[in-house]
């Protein structure tokens, strides 16, 4: 399972894009396609008997589904797959050590609400090794649009897993990335708004976080020669900077701290997972 693209699977509709998304990865990059159902873990809607006997049964038919569809859409690719006896959650962090990314299914909620993320999934996110994807139910094709738009925030090292992931998903799927820095006019200290001793000259401002993000991107553009880049630097929030910059991403790439800490996922990170029209890949930075 070393390197492979690993695919929750609850056996519910949220799991088909989960499978469609895994698969498409799975061969652009060379990598194994192992899906996992944790039988324990079923929903209880699922039409079956409550007998543990019948409820293997039942995963197995899920995974043998799966992996059918996921070999007609991509054949050749190699696939595995895996039915345990513990909690999803726990089963799936655990295979996060070895696996190069993990995909699991979100269900949609129309074009208000966004994502509605179960348990599963935010624990999951929280707490895996590896960069997690969410795809809702509605992606109908994975890497549908032209850009994978990605956040860049972090100073120094700290922001480097999150680039590579996102050069490495526009370089293996063909697409442009969109790297997007966002700046705010106020500093925000604590609970309060401390204004500066002398109002900063926004253009000069903003002329300095354009240079800023030049700078961590050259590195990266030489090791993807042939990703295109547009760099993208807009006052505001950086979530509603993130969001608004999506209308052509097949992809929204952010990063998560790594801490072991009640609020496993942070609020930027919580709110694009929520908010987003596009699947959301969410990469510890280590």
């Amino acid at each position: 399972m070393g390197g492979s693209v690993v695919v929750g699977l609850d056996g519910t509709g949220n799991s088909v894009p989960a499978v469609r998304w895994g698969a498409e990865e799975a061969a652009a990059r060379g990598l194994r396609l192992h899906l996992l159902h944790s039988w324990v873990s079923q929903p209880t809607n699922t039409a079956i008997a409550q007998e543990g006997a019948n409820k293997q049964r039942y995963g197995s038919e899920v995974l043998a589904s799966a992996a059918a569809m996921a070999r007609e859409l991509h054949p050749g690719i190699a696939v595995s797959t895996e039915q345990v006896a513990e909690q999803a959650v726990d089963a799936l962090v655990d295979r996060s050590g070895q696996a190069a990314m993990m995909v699991l299914g979100s269900r949609g909620h129309g074009a208000i609400a966004g994502f509605l993320l179960g348990s599963v999934s935010l624990h999951v996110l929280g707490r895996a090794e590896c960069p997690v994807v969410t795809v809702r139910e509605e992606e109908s094709a994975p890497y549908g649009r032209p850009e994978v738009v990605v956040g860049v925030q972090e100073p120094g090292t700290q922001g480097e897993s999150v680039l590579e992931f996102a050069f490495a998903a526009a370089d293996a799927h063909h697409r442009s990335v969109r790297a997007v820095r966002a700046w705010e006019a106020t500093a925000l200290a604590g609970f309060e708004f401390i204004a500066p001793a002398e109002p900063p000259d926004e253009a000069e401002r903003e002329a300095g976080e354009k240079e800023k993000l030049a700078d961590i991107l050259a590195p990266w553009r030489a090791k993807f020669p042939g990703v295109d880049v547009v760099e993208h630097v807009r006052q505001g929030r950086i979530a509603q900077v993130l969001l608004r910059a999506c209308s052509e991403a097949s992809l929204l790439v952010v990063g998560r701290r790594v801490q072991s800490t009640p609020m496993l996922l942070g609020p930027v990170v919580f709110a694009v997972l929520h908010h987003s029209f596009c699947p959301v890949a969410v990469v510890p930075r280590v």
